[in-house]
């Protein structure tokens, strides 16, 4: 039987820390993990509309093995300066990839579309994100907030405020895997109107309610949410305005072509959380991590189970976030505890 760690956060991966910068004003942040030795690590892109920063070189034939830490920001295109200031954190401590005697950090990153969210964005020359990744990684510890936090302070999903999440499991195996995502999808989380979330089948314990499907199902669940598209959700949707961003960790000893692997059934985690999902508005992405600290080399039967728990623990992370996301001044849609 599968279990949560002791904190149900990605940090229950031994070797990783998470560290959260957001501005209440601007409805934005961004959310860094940090490597404290450098991971192997894989990247998949499903989604229609993605904003990234070094996810070639994750690619398994690339000649980069391990990095250093990975970004989520909001801010669409802008949200991209924040990788700088954590690569400016890291390169302080002399983190860092050795190239001709310079320390390089290795920090990937993805973006979310946050700027109509009722947010003042009016900064001026340069965007505040660099700044903001600069603070995230001041700030990276094992234990950090979840919700309306860091690259989820400003998110949205159909019909109800988004935000960032988390969860862990250990496996039988003995290898625990860890989940974050930034939740800011075209899609919707809950069953149609109701409080029910589509991840239902995979809670553990009542971490986002315990509410299990509702029942009878909804005769509208099947539908594309059509009651949810207001004039802000459908002009979301037609300039590519969306994307749920995120990371899959583990103590596990894998290769980087299982990194990306372990990325792709990620993925799966979308499909079971949020309905519809990989639209050609949303820029979905996974990141994975593997730091190794377990000392595990998974045989055949214990790494399906890894690839299985990806996409439950990933489901129930994007859950999470949109869980425990509060409310605010000026904002555009209501939290799910309103409901």
């Amino acid at each position: 039987m599968f279990h949560t760690g002791p904190r149900n956060l990605i940090t229950d991966v031994a070797g990783l820390r998470v560290g959260n910068a957001a501005n209440a004003k601007l409805k934005s942040g961004v959310t860094t993990v940090i490597c404290d030795e450098p991971a192997v690590a894989g990247v998949q892109i499903l989604g229609g509309a993605p904003g990234t920063r070094e996810t070639d070189l994750l690619e398994p034939h690339n000649s980069i093995h391990a990095i250093h830490a990975v970004v989520l920001s909001g801010g669409s295109a802008f949200g991209l300066d924040a990788a700088s200031g954590v690569q400016a954190a890291l390169r302080e401590r002399r983190i860092g990839v050795e190239v001709g005697g310079f320390r390089v950090p290795i920090v990937p990153a993805a973006i979310l579309f946050d700027l109509r969210n009722g947010g003042d964005k009016d900064w001026g020359r340069y965007p505040p994100y660099r700044d903001l990744g600069y603070e995230a990684a001041q700030a990276a510890a094992i234990d950090f907030a979840l919700g309306t936090a860091g690259a989820g302070a400003g998110a949205l999903s159909s019909g109800l405020k988004g935000g960032l999440g988390s969860a862990s499991t250990v496996l039988d195996s003995g290898v625990t895997i860890g989940a974050l995502a930034a939740v800011n999808p075209t899609g919707s989380v809950t069953v149609a109107g109701t409080r029910h979330f589509w991840a239902a089948p995979f809670e553990i314990g009542d971490e986002f309610g315990g509410l299990g499907y509702p029942h009878p199902m909804p005769d509208d669940a099947r539908k594309v949410l059509l009651k949810f598209r207001d004039r802000y959700a459908a002009e979301q949707a037609e300039t590519g305005a969306n994307t749920t961003i995120a990371v899959i960790a583990t103590d596990a000893v894998l290769t980087k072509a299982a990194a990306k692997r372990l990325a792709i059934s990620a993925h799966d985690g979308f499909v079971r959380a949020i309905w519809p999902t990989h639209t050609p508005a949303d820029g979905d992405l996974v990141f994975a991590l593997a730091t190794g600290k377990s000392g595990i080399e998974l045989e055949p039967d214990d790494a399906i189970d890894l690839y299985a728990a990806a996409g439950a623990t990933m489901a129930r992370a994007i859950s999470r976030g949109v869980f425990a996301a509060t409310s605010a001044e000026g904002d555009l849609f209501p939290v799910w505890s309103s409901r």
